[in-house]
């Protein structure tokens, strides 16, 4: 999942490819790994295929005035990282006035896929504090390196070690609880 998307002549990143063609090529190869991370991270499919759509919408946008457009699938990660957090800050804001808000991210159809152990597993990552989430859902869904996390983060290696370390410590604990 991996595999970088941009297939250019050496020296010429991006190649001569239109804004349209590239975008829709990132789209198709990585466009469903990216809803699935933003679907963990703020806990249903349609705003997170809100929050994919704004990030390909916005590389779409600066596509000219990419500078290194073999970094667009490292910012494509970065921009739905930071979507979900806006969603989720407006989510806690709204809770502030209206209590705590439903999110029906429980389908029937979501339910019966996961089953109940993923679905133990979902809650426990969700209950986490957002860094946590984060670190833990780039790791071991999209399979990231340290480095490549603290560059979607914006934090230090040693900051996305030590916040696994202490995720993996508390998920432990909360799993080893529900059994």
């Amino acid at each position: 999942m991996r595999s970088e998307i941009i297939h250019a002549p050496p020296g010429s990143p991006g190649g001569g490819a239109s804004a349209e063609t590239v975008v829709t090529e990132l789209f198709v190869v990585h466009g469903l790994s990216l809803v699935r991370l933003a679907f963990l991270l703020v806990g249903d499919q349609e705003t997170a295929e809100d929050v994919v759509q704004d990030a390909f919408a916005a590389v779409y946008r600066r596509w000219g005035r990419l500078t290194d457009r073999e970094q667009v699938l490292p910012y494509l990660r970065a921009a739905v990282v930071n979507g979900c957090r806006m969603v989720l800050r407006r989510r806690a804001i709204i809770g502030r006035f209206r209590g705590r808000p439903e999110v029906p991210f429980w389908s029937a159809e979501a339910a019966a896929l996961l089953g109940e152990t993923r679905r133990q597993v979902f809650l426990a990552v969700r209950a986490l504090p957002r860094r946590q989430r984060e670190v833990l859902v780039l790791r071991f869904y999209l399979d990231l390196s340290e480095a490549e996390i603290a560059q979607v983060m914006g934090v230090s290696r040693g900051t996305v070690k030590s916040t696994a370390s202490r995720a993996l410590k508390v998920l432990a604990v909360t799993l080893q609880e529900e059994r």
